[in-house]
Formats: C-alpha cells, structure tokens, sequence
C-alpha cells in the first residue's frame, strides 16, 4: 500500500533523486530519464482516456498500459539486483505478449496501410498519436539507460542494469497505440492521409524519383 503523507520532501533540492533501492542519482541520471519519459506516456494516455470517447474495450485496454506503465516505471528506477529482500515490480514477458494479441485483434479493424497518416482526425486518435510518439521517446531513454548500465544484476563491483524486457514493452506498446489511434477514427470514416507536399503534387508511384 502507497501511503503518501507530504508531497514536497526538498531531499532533491541538491539535484539528486531516490531510485528504487533508496540509492541515489543525478537527476540527469539516464535511467531516472528512461521513468520520467514512461511517466509522461502514461499522463498522455491519460488525457485520450479522459477526452477520447472510446469504446468500452478500448478503455479497458489503455487502462491496463497505465498500471502497466506505472510499474514499468518502478521498474526502470530500481536496478536489477541478485536476490532483494523485497523483490520489486518487474516487466514480464507476459505483459508484452498481451500487447502482441491486442495489436493482432485490433487491427483486424482497419484497412491495410497504403499511405502515411497525419496525427488527427478525433480527438481521441490525436491525442493517442501523442502518446505514440512519447512512448518512442521513452524506449530511446530506456535503451540509453540499457547503454550506460547493462542488463546484469548488481554485484560487489557496481550498480544493477536495466531490464531489457522494458524496452521491448515500450516497443510494442508503441505499435499498439499507434493502432488504436487508427481505431478511435473509424467512426469519421478512417485515417487522415498524408499528402505529398500539402497536395501540391502527386505521391510517387512506385520506382519513380522525385528528382
């Protein structure tokens, strides 16, 4: 249980930060990065939720990324350690492939791509593409992290890496979103197509240069 008595602590006012082992680190920190930018995926998958008026199903779906992204990100504050005392939130494989079956299943309800689609269209969908392209952000702050720290349990000679399956999570849950932002426009007739130069040409056909 979450029991949050005060809000402001000032313990970062030395621009430092507690991670998920009580150590601490630079608020310029990679890894605190990588769970800041989750947490912002998170807060905009809020605001679609919030403004989008989706079906029940989809509801459910975002719904279960936010609790995810939420551990997610306990998960990116704690370094990978050889048998805590208390084992802390971790992503699991399992969760990634619920994303894969909800990628599969909805997108049985749209149209084959043929073109690029301009973030718009309702609200929901735009504000779901928002959420598309902060989640990218976040899996390169989560492969940044991966870079600076590996993905080893900590021992005697450092601190603990990154668990991969993050980034694999923010990977497909990226695709997910991007789907479900194609879903939320089926209701004005589908997605808002590129067009090549605002309309002012025609799109290349295949093999043919625009030179």
């Amino acid at each position: 249980m979450v029991n949050l008595t005060k809000i402001y602590t000032r313990t970062g006012d030395e621009g430092t930060t507690a991670l998920g082992d009580f150590s601490r680190t630079s608020k310029t920190d990679p890894r605190l990065q990588a769970y800041a930018d989750a947490n912002e995926a998170n807060a905009v998958i809020g605001v679609a939720v919030a403004t989008g008026g989706f079906e029940e199903d989809v509801v459910a779906t975002l719904t279960r990324v936010q609790n995810d992204l939420f551990d997610l990100g306990a998960d990116l504050s704690t370094p990978l350690l050889a048998d805590p005392e208390y084992p802390p939130l971790r992503v699991k494989q399992e969760w990634i492939d619920e994303l894969e079956a909800d990628c599969d299943h909805y997108l049985t309800r749209v149209e084959k791509l043929r073109s690029f689609i301009l973030p718009g269209g309702t609200p929901g969908s735009a504000h779901l593409h928002h959420a598309t392209t902060v989640v990218r952000r976040a899996e390169r702050s989560a492969w940044a992290a991966r870079e600076a720290y590996g993905t080893e349990v900590a021992d005697e000679r450092g601190a603990g890496g990154v668990n991969p399956l993050t980034t694999t999570y923010l990977n497909r849950l990226s695709d997910l979103l991007f789907i479900l932002a194609r879903v939320a426009n089926l209701s004005i007739g589908g997605d808002v197509l590129w067009q090549p130069g605002g309309g002012r040409e025609a799109k290349p056909t295949k093999g043919e240069s625009r030179a």
